[in-house]
């Protein structure tokens, strides 16, 4: 989260736009994000693409004519989405382009407006995820290309400054509280997730007056960081931190490809242990992972997106006590064979051991004593051994786990260490 200065912080107390009851999201750990417009049609990148002049403003905007939603299921999608093991999801009810998926009377671009697919395409989203018992969160870019009322267009054109015409940039203000007012009174949803906040100041959003107008419809509302401060927890991109982030709430937003809305030459998947790899390493320093996927026009998910959410459904519920309501784990010199968690109260450590280990597991530096040792999701006893921790001493010993080839997992096993009280590191 960007920081803001404690004035400022006391002003957003004072308009009840405080911290939020962040326990459900920081419990959740895995999101599933969704990038799906009319971008899909020729699979360019979502509005990116005439915003860097790749691609002409009005044949990206042609494509609308093929966006035809002619499979588009949601009901499957939020079953996938469930099966994945995650716990919420977020779709672009409007990109860049300015093209919503809604049947917005605010604007004159949406999906049911422009294209073959004549229909709102949010609400029935909305509906089967909440059957599912998902946590909503809608994506919504604050910046929109498309209006002539909004300061910039393409990369190399800038239509007006704003200092220069207030009246004309407030016209636009106007507009996103518009859309924000039906989408909050429509929907409802459990968590904003902006865009584009970049382009503009938070003064010249009124991001303030943002946050109070989604949480006057909802005040448990999250929000991310992407609006110049007020956010709830900040969201690094594509690339795992290599350091433990500052803030105390973090996601990863990430692509299985390397793209966000579907592109038909991109074939360069992740495999489902790559991902895997990555959420693990999510959940070790305390953050969650929205991992994107990227439906094509018609409303088909690709093959390979959903083998990885199917290998994420696998895993996760197997070892459900190590991904849900854990928090970060402990200094990454504790335990070098792979990655670890703890629980909630601090008093079991889990051990995520990728493939097959050499030999012992080694775990050192743990100034506690332990209690027992087993595998999630089997719950077999495990044997181990603790050595040169003297009774006389306050210095920890190097516990060596024994763990048998058929307790292995194929991709992470996973071991619960549990203690006599909270974790305590030499380290710490």
């Amino acid at each position: 989260m960007r920081k803001i200065s404690a004035v400022i912080a006391l002003a957003l107390l004072s308009l009840g736009l405080g911290a939020q009851d962040m326990e459900w999201f920081d419990d959740a750990k895995l999101g599933i994000f969704i990038h799906w417009g009319i971008y899909a049609v020729d699979g360019v990148s979502e509005s990116w693409s005439f915003h860097n002049e790749r691609v002409p403003y009005e044949q990206y905007m042609a494509q609308a004519k093929g966006f035809t939603a002619s499979k588009y299921n949601p009901g499957k999608w939020a079953e996938l989405i469930a099966s994945s093991g995650a716990k919420y999801t977020v779709l672009t009810s409007k990109h860049h382009d300015g093209v919503a998926l809604w049947d917005t009377k605010a604007g004159e671009l949406s999906i049911p407006a422009l294209t073959p697919a004549g229909r709102d395409v949010l609400t029935p989203f909305v509906e089967a995820v909440r059957s599912k018992g998902l946590r909503l969160g809608l994506y919504y870019s604050l910046l929109d290309w498309s209006r002539d009322d909004y300061p910039n267009f393409t990369v190399n054109n800038t239509r007006y400054n704003i200092a220069d015409d207030p009246a004309r940039w407030q016209h636009f203000v106007d507009f996103n509280f518009a859309q924000l007012r039906e989408l909050s009174g429509a929907y409802n949803p459990d968590l904003y997730w902006f865009d584009g906040d970049w382009e503009q100041t938070a003064e010249a959003w009124n991001s303030p007056g943002i946050i109070s107008l989604i949480r006057s419809y909802n005040p448990a509302v999250v929000v991310n960081s992407r609006i110049q401060g007020y956010g709830d927890y900040s969201t690094p991109e594509i690339g795992v931190p290599v350091a433990r982030p500052d803030d105390r709430y973090w996601e990863l937003c990430y692509t299985i490809n390397d793209s966000w809305g579907f592109q038909h030459k991109d074939t360069n998947f992740k495999t489902p242990y790559m991902v895997l790899r990555t959420f693990i390493d999510c959940l070790s320093n305390g953050g969650n992972l929205l991992l994107d996927i990227g439906p094509r026009e018609d409303g088909t998910i690709p093959a390979e997106e959903v083998k990885v959410l199917k290998e994420l459904g696998r895993w996760t519920s197997k070892h459900a006590e190590a991904v849900y309501g854990t928090r970060a784990g402990i200094e990454a010199d504790c335990f070098k064979e792979g990655y670890t968690a703890t629980s909630k109260d601090g008093t079991v450590v889990y051990l995520y051991v990728p493939g097959k280990p050499a030999g012992p597991v080694e775990l050192k530096g743990v100034m506690n004593n332990v209690k027992n040792v087993r595998v999630v999701g089997k719950g077999t006893a495990l044997k181990y051994e603790v050595y040169n921790k003297l009774s006389w001493k306050d210095t920890p010993g190097l516990i060596e786990i024994y763990l048998p080839k058929k307790c292995l997992d194929p991709a992470f096993t996973v071991i619960a260490v549990e203690l006599d009280g909270p974790v305590k590191t030499w380290l710490k």
